[in-house]
């Protein structure tokens, strides 16, 4: 017995319509999608640039020659590399709490006190999380520019690119514009920050007997929001010049395949 008609025609019907409203959404949500790199990018680079300054030796070991640490806390230079390592080590391991011992003035000590160690319990989250950001950021623009390439192949190249050139200039004026305020008024924005960030007053520390402040004073930290803007500078620019030189190549291809 041959199938009613009434039984056999909705199923490709249904799916036909399905795969029409998919084709009619697609190309909005890719572009949505690259839209979105642009903030992802900026995200990416600020947050690249946090991680790395927070893992880099050299950041710590700069700063504790520059601002002649070993003779204003009592630690060696040697010692101060140690702790320096520690912190690392806390902020990329499940570690609780916080315990670094070194010789201060000789006498071997715990270096942070309980105020201090609850407080770095809350950097370490905000340590973290700018982990997660990067993390995430970078995926998403993997994911959208794998998703367009593999929609529109080769015709996504200029897309691409135009979202470079976005992506850098977006990031290159936002972070010249936090840098040059950071400059005008490092303090006021570095206190904004501190309050934006934390649900408590556990970092309101005292600069001559807490040694968080001893070892890494406001100058420190102004020297490395610089790094960080120039590192995140350095990839805007890095990001801008690489697209511009892709969309000026395929606009002199097309002008000479049209000129043959």
């Amino acid at each position: 017995m041959q199938p009613s008609l009434a039984f056999a025609r909705p199923y490709p019907a249904t799916l036909m319509q399905q795969i029409s409203a998919y084709a009619g959404t697609a190309p909005r949500l890719l572009k949505i999608a690259g839209i979105l790199c642009v903030p992802a990018c900026l995200l990416f680079l600020v947050a690249g640039s946090v991680a790395w300054a927070v893992n880099d030796p050299g950041l710590y070991r700069n700063g504790f020659q520059r601002y002649n640490t070993a003779t204003r806390s009592g630690i060696t230079d040697a010692d101060l590399i140690v702790i320096g390592a520690e912190l690392r080590r806390y902020f990329n391991t499940g570690a609780e709490p916080l315990a670094v011992r070194a010789p201060i003035y000789g006498i071997e000590q715990e270096v942070f006190n309980q105020r201090e160690i609850a407080h770095m319990y809350d950097v370490k989250r905000l340590v973290r999380g700018t982990y997660w950001v990067a993390i995430g950021s970078a995926l998403w623009i993997l994911a959208s520019l794998a998703v367009g390439f593999a929609v529109r192949r080769r015709e996504y190249i200029r897309p691409a690119a135009r979202l470079a050139v976005w992506g850098g200039a977006v990031t290159l004026l936002a972070v010249v514009g936090v840098g040059l305020a950071s400059i005008a008024a490092f303090e006021q924005l570095f206190l904004l920050f501190h309050q934006l960030s934390f649900a408590n007053d556990l970092w309101i520390l005292n600069p001559y007997t807490d040694y968080l402040l001893i070892l890494f004073p406001g100058g420190f930290w102004f020297d490395a929001t610089m790094r960080v803007a120039l590192t995140s500078v350095l990839g805007a620019i890095l990001l801008l010049s690489a697209g511009a030189a892709v969309l000026s190549y395929l606009r002199w291809q097309s002008k000479r395949q049209s000129g043959d």
